[in-house]
């Protein structure tokens, strides 16, 4: 049987946290019982975590079975060649009630050296935001890693690091070794490589139901923090209709789409596509056959589909690896 060629769901991987809270059911309609669900993994291929199809004839396949069962048809030659069969992106919806841990990730030659795995360069789309909502992200100007450790056993790291306002539309691009934490009341979409390799140095001295404390990476970290100023906030344009870049990188890149109508997209058979919808509802058309998209969904368009067709009333995010 040839392949068949349809946006493709996947089952969220749903992902219980301290700090996590109940917005992923009650704006993106996630079927989740519990009130502490803070990560929705979307499309994962982490060896511990990958996602299953949803819909269609390849319901019930996992991702690692799809792509080795068609490779060309969903990855592409060019995602093929510099990343053999693995997929090379990890894309999740987190939803903050509380502050996450201070924490940072490795890079590649450092994450490959000590877990066999790629790095963790992200980037965070804000969707929604309670009253007063922060990020904190980066160290204030100066700080060195002598203030680090100092303020690290002072239990004082929270004083040397920015802390940024932030509300719906802000886009942040967090390269590897910048310390950083999602703040409460914050529901954001994020994009990074397929990775789950996480140095947690802080944790606000809370435990969990059991009275333990999570476990730090404090060791680890010391060789993995980068100490240099960086602008994380990005700025971009909004234009209706059309694919306006966010940020392109060496691992993804990330173009935003104010739909109000319809948009296309002619692409080669090089490479995969993902489409998030982060507000809003609307359809996409491959040839004669339609297929709806809503909000809080995240579809898959196979590198074998050559134009796609965006029509409705959403704002959709635009991912592939450039």
């Amino acid at each position: 049987m040839g392949f068949k060629q349809y946006p493709i769901l996947f089952q969220p991987i749903l992902k219980d946290r301290i700090w996590g809270g109940t917005k992923l059911k009650s704006i993106l309609g996630k079927d989740i019982d519990s009130n502490e669900v803070g990560e929705s993994w979307e499309i994962s291929g982490v060896s511990s975590d990958v996602s299953v199809v949803a819909n269609g004839v390849y319901e019930g396949l996992s991702l690692n079975d799809l792509i080795q069962k068609f490779p060309e048809e969903i990855l592409g030659d060019y995602i093929i060649n510099r990343f053999d069969k693995k997929f090379p992106l990890l894309f999740k919806f987190l939803d903050a009630k509380e502050d996450l841990s201070i924490q940072l990730h490795p890079n590649d030659d450092l994450a490959q050296k000590r877990h066999g795995s790629f790095g963790k360069t992200e980037m965070w789309y804000v969707m929604q935001t309670d009253e007063n909502a922060r990020i904190v992200v980066d160290f204030k100007d100066g700080v060195t890693q002598q203030d680090y450790l100092h303020h690290l056993e002072a239990k004082t790291l929270p004083s040397i690091l920015k802390e940024i306002p932030v509300k719906k539309g802000d886009v942040f691009f967090i390269e590897t070794g910048t310390i950083h934490a999602i703040g409460a009341g914050v529901l954001l979409a994020e994009i990074q490589q397929t990775s789950d390799i996480t140095y947690r140095v802080y944790d606000w001295d809370r435990l969990d139901a059991s009275g333990n404390s999570r476990e730090l990476h404090i060791d680890m970290a010391l060789d993995a923090i980068n100490y240099d100023k960086k602008d994380v906030e990005l700025t971009y344009t909004k234009d209706a209709n059309v694919s306006n870049e966010i940020v392109a990188c060496p691992f993804f890149s990330v173009n935003y789409i104010p739909l109000k109508g319809s948009y296309q997209k002619v692409k080669d058979a090089s490479r995969f596509y993902l489409y998030v919808c982060t507000e809003g509802e609307g359809e996409i058309i491959l040839g004669e056959e339609v297929y709806p998209i809503q909000c809080g969904q995240t579809v898959l368009i196979p590198a074998a589909v050559s134009q796609i067709r965006l029509s409705g009333e959403a704002t959709i995010l635009e991912i592939f690896v450039s």
